[in-house]
């Protein structure tokens, strides 16, 4: 039985179960079992089951559940919206400023969850009806709202990059430094996108009215600026810790977590509903990954000991002589198809075995590459007809705003990610430079 045939088959096998509607670990757990007693019969039960054990082994695991409560801890607690408030006061004199505030605020969001849906909600609830009773164009809104909600897990603390960090065998760090500038980089795109459109066309984004700006005081801004600036005190407090070999990144992430728990106690929106919202909602988040990670090294495991990527490697390369970068893009392509069907982790765990290796194999850095792919993983959210953010975003709209709006609305974010991604393939460096500055390559 040749790699190829048995690739196939448990590829399209973990297809077709996860098509049924069931668990995604359950799925990759089971293929990846049941595909060892096939080919090696009853010992070969201990391989995927031992290689699950690694995850005990892997420390920087336990960064996840800090991270997710810091995240939740501030926007259950309210945070959030003064973070709003504040953006609103600071930009509303600028034509579109809102609209550049919740590119902000969005940005903010990212640096406290770590997760696209965060800053969805939140943008959703808070940000929204605000931008509407402005006379903000709908449609740029809502797009506004789900391109900024991308940064979500490509600034860090992004949990998928300690995912990928898992599966890739790659220092959190160095994913997370390579983060930051790309994250910059494309809400700085946005940024130019919204306020060149608005100066264009004024009534997309009106500018808050004079009566209402001389109604707030120098004072009021700066309170304002003093609490929307709290949640990234607490950000770089952690992160300047870490960064100074203070604490390690375990010890940092608790740092963060008690941060966040203290910023609340100290605004007063520390209560026992927030304690449990926030604790339960960790619980789930933080299962949900361990049972992900433990499937795909289960059937990592299986994959790997077949030596399947290596004939895969051949075929690509040898066989039908393709470009090394022509095979990038396929790969970046398939996230796009497969993310309109299933969530960001999903599509990690089920390629990892066989993209991984053969990005290694074909010279790219792998730091890089969960660059890029964190960024389609976002683009792909944002395609129609399928994608995800589509219909979370469609939940918790407005009725005003119909399925085709939001539809219309993601054309100019998808062709600006598609951009960011262009630039980020001819300039590696926009991604790489941090983490070799940080580790003297620099």
């Amino acid at each position: 039985m040749t790699s190829e045939f048995i690739t196939l088959f448990m590829f399209a096998t973990m297809m077709a179960l996860l098509i049924t509607g069931q668990r995604v670990f359950g799925v990759i757990g089971f293929v990846g079992t049941a595909a060892a007693l096939w080919l090696w019969g009853e010992g070969s039960f201990e391989l995927p089951f031992n290689a699950s054990f690694q995850v005990l082994n892997w420390y920087p695991l336990i960064t996840v559940p800090f991270f997710v409560f810091m995240g939740y801890m501030l926007s259950e607690s309210g945070i959030a919206s003064n973070l709003y408030r504040m953006f609103h006061v600071w930009f509303g004199s600028i034509r579109g400023g809102l609209a550049l505030g919740t590119i902000g605020l969005m940005v903010v969001i990212s640096c406290m969850n770590g997760l696209s849906v965060a800053g969805l909600a939140i943008g959703a609830t808070v940000a929204l009806p605000e931008l509407l009773r402005r006379g903000y164009d709908k449609v740029m809104v809502t797009g506004v709202i789900q391109g900024g909600s991308s940064l979500g897990i490509l600034i860090p603390p992004s949990v998928v990059l300690v995912l990928y960090a898992m599966i890739a065998r790659q220092p959190v760090l160095q994913l997370w430094l390579a983060g930051i500038m790309p994250g910059l980089m494309m809400a700085a795109i946005f940024c130019i996108y919204i306020y060149v459109r608005c100066r264009i066309q004024p009534e997309l984004g009106p500018i808050l009215p004079r009566e209402e700006r001389a109604q707030i005081t120098r004072s009021e801004k700066f309170l304002l600026l003093r609490e929307g600036l709290l949640p990234l005190g607490v950000f770089g407090i952690m992160m300047g810790f870490f960064m100074t070999g203070v604490t390690s990144l375990v010890e940092s992430s608790a740092v963060g977590a008690l941060l966040a728990t203290l910023a609340a106690l100290f605004t007063r929106k520390l209560t026992w509903q927030v304690l449990e919202d926030t604790t339960r909602n960790t619980l789930a988040i933080s299962c949900m990954f361990l049972w992900i990670i433990l499937a795909a090294l289960c059937f990592s495991a299986v994959y790997d000991g077949l030596g399947a990527v290596k004939a895969i490697e051949r075929l690509l390369l040898d066989t039908w002589d393709l470009n090394p970068w022509t095979i990038l893009i396929m790969m970046l392509l398939s996230f796009i198809i497969m993310g309109m069907f299933l969530d960001d982790t999903a599509m990690l765990v089920i390629v990892a075995p066989l993209y991984i290796p053969l990005v290694k194999g074909l010279g790219f850095d792998l730091i890089w590459f969960g660059i890029l792919y964190t960024i389609t993983c976002q683009i792909a959210y944002i395609t129609p007809p399928f994608g995800y953010n589509l219909f979370l975003m469609r939940a918790m709209a407005p009725p005003e705003i119909t399925l085709v709006d939001i539809y219309r609305s993601i054309i100019p974010f998808f062709l600006l990610m598609v951009l960011s991604i262009v630039i980020l393939m001819i300039f590696p460096e926009i991604a790489l430079w941090l983490p070799n500055l940080y580790s003297g390559r620099g």
